[in-house]
């Protein structure tokens, strides 16, 4: 499904060319070179609560608005794995997307492919499971899904799985089945008892605990200390963040104001980011479920870069991610010089990048 947004907005942030200044790493090719602000920037985003940044500066106008004269068109995605096919292929600039997949994508370029500009949200993933299934031992023969063979979600459920004790493979074999399969037929398929489970991003978990009668055997949360694991970043394509870091920046202010009005509009959150699902899905979810959903999901534009060498560590141990180094992943400059305009703390690349 694909969207196009024309160009709306009448300002843009005047800090832009103030914090460019003092982004330049050395000499470019003439290729890599800044050549101001782009006149389109194509944008990658899936449908659900853990992409809600995306969702609200779509239905509020935050993104165009900050892009200014650059016209924005989106594209909607299931899962990370087929974003990045379309990020590699030149078919869009930017993504809204999974950790895992931004990996995987910078280890197999050997670093050309692209940057973390920002972090969008943490939490709000779970395996949820059939009525019968109690605890681990259980799943023992059982199937469950995932989104796509790859993306965050598939990833961690192979890892954890590993960690109970089984073992599974990418082709569906082993102990466990993993089914990587599209959210809104999981949703069908566990309802008509097809599926014995799944790990999935919000509102997908809520959606089958309140309509489907699924229920929660593991949530992501319980996994990491204190909580707090990455379940959507922002990522550039190097080249058009090198070629148009003017508009990138005003892509960061965009997304920046999306993630403070989720913050400031807490009452009607759930209604906007309900009505960009309806649009793009043509279906708006119950208000039981998103309400659900949102109790789960916080937003920040800190990526929580200190939690990305153990998802690599995940990835190569579930069989879906080579080794590799991630040192470049993230590029948090222009990230940075914006909160610093508005007083705000500079976040972390934990040594993996440029901050």
């Amino acid at each position: 499904m694909k969207t196009l947004r024309t160009a709306t907005a009448i300002t843009t942030l005047g800090l832009i060319a103030a914090m460019m200044a003092g982004c330049a790493t050395g000499p470019a090719s003439a290729e890599s070179a800044d050549q101001g602000p782009a006149a389109e920037l194509r944008l990658g985003y899936f449908a659900n609560v853990t992409h809600a940044p995306a969702l609200v500066g779509l239905q509020e106008g935050l993104l165009q608005d900050a892009l200014g004269d650059t016209k924005l068109s989106t594209e909607v995605f299931n899962a990370g794995p087929a974003a990045i096919e379309a990020l590699s292929a030149g078919a869009i600039d930017a993504t809204y997307i999974g950790p895992n997949p931004s990996i995987n994508t910078f280890i197999q370029s050997r670093g050309e492919s692209a940057r973390i500009v920002a972090g969008a949200a943490t939490g709000g993933a779970a395996l949820v499971v059939r009525d019968g299934i109690d605890d681990p031992a259980d799943l023992k023969g059982k199937t469950l899904a995932t989104p796509q063979l790859g993306n965050t979600q598939d990833v961690a459920l192979r890892g954890w799985l590993k960690k109970q004790g089984f073992e599974t493979d990418t082709s569906g074999g082993g102990d466990v089945t993993i089914t990587p399969t599209e959210n809104a037929q999981t949703f069908q398929l566990f309802k008509d008892g097809q599926l014995d489970g799944a790990w999935l991003p919000e509102p997908w978990v809520s959606r089958l605990v309140i309509d489907a009668g699924a229920k929660v055997l593991v949530d992501e949360a319980d996994e990491w200390p204190d909580g707090q694991f990455p379940t959507t970043v922002l990522l550039v394509r190097k080249d058009f963040l090198d070629q148009h870091p003017e508009t990138v920046s005003k892509l960061l202010a965009g997304h920046e104001a999306s993630v403070r009005w989720i913050a400031d509009n807490a009452g009607t959150a759930a209604s906007v980011i309900n009505a960009q699902i309806a649009a793009d899905t043509g279906k708006p979810l119950a208000d039981a479920v998103i309400a659900r959903a949102l109790e789960h999901v916080t937003y920040s534009v800190d990526p929580h870069a200190d939690t990305f060498q153990t998802l690599v560590e995940n990835g190569v141990a579930a069989g879906t991610q080579k080794e590799g180094s991630i040192e470049g992943l993230f590029d948090l400059r222009l990230l940075n010089a914006q909160l610093a305009t508005s007083g705000e703390a500079k976040v972390s690349a934990a040594g993996l990048g440029e901050e």
